[in-house]
Parts: C-alpha cells; structure tokens; sequence
C-alpha cells in the first residue's frame, strides 16, 4: 500500500507530523488529506480480508484487520484525529433539525 502510493504518503506524512505539533492551525488541512488517506487505506483492509475470507479462513479476519489497523496507527498515530472537529470549526457547525 505504502509503496503503490508513496508520492501520497509522503505527502501525509509531512502533513501528519505538522498536524501531531500543531492540531489547532492544521486541523483542517489534516482532515482533507486525511479523507483521501483512508479511503486508501480501506480499499487495502478490504482487499486484504476478501482475500482471506475467499480462502476460508473467515474466522481469523476480524484478527488480520486489527492487525492492519495497528501498523497503520504505528506509521500514523494521529490516523484517528482524521475528521474531527476543532474549535475554530465548531462555530461553523449547524445540524438542522428535521420536522
């Protein structure tokens, strides 16, 4: 995955060390590169457990992508942060009420 989209990567890691010192000014920056980073990373989780289910061992999937998800968060810690609001957004934020 790495390897297939290292131009990318490269490119959120700089964005996600930035992020990691300073959350308040890069929170936004951090979450538009971020969406595009994940979509990646979950066709990789899905392509890999689809694999493994195909292959019958269905039971050990949910196993493999915990195990996935935990390099990835070794490689970025901050991956969870992706999405979240800060609060200069939180002003911003409206939720409509339905009728």
């Amino acid at each position: 995955m790495l390897s297939q989209n290292k131009k990318f990567f490269d490119e959120f890691k700089l964005i996600h060390d930035k992020f990691a010192l300073d959350q308040d000014r890069c929170q936004n920056e951090y979450n538009e590169i971020g969406s595009k980073a994940l979509l990646i990373i979950k066709d990789w989780e899905d392509r890999l457990c689809k694999q493994s289910e195909k292959a019958g061992y269905s039971t050990f999937t949910g196993g493999l992508a915990e195990k996935f998800q935990a390099e990835i968060r070794r490689n970025f810690a901050m991956i969870d942060w992706i999405g979240v609001l800060n609060k200069s957004s939180e002003k911003d934020f409206v939720l409509k009420k339905l009728l």
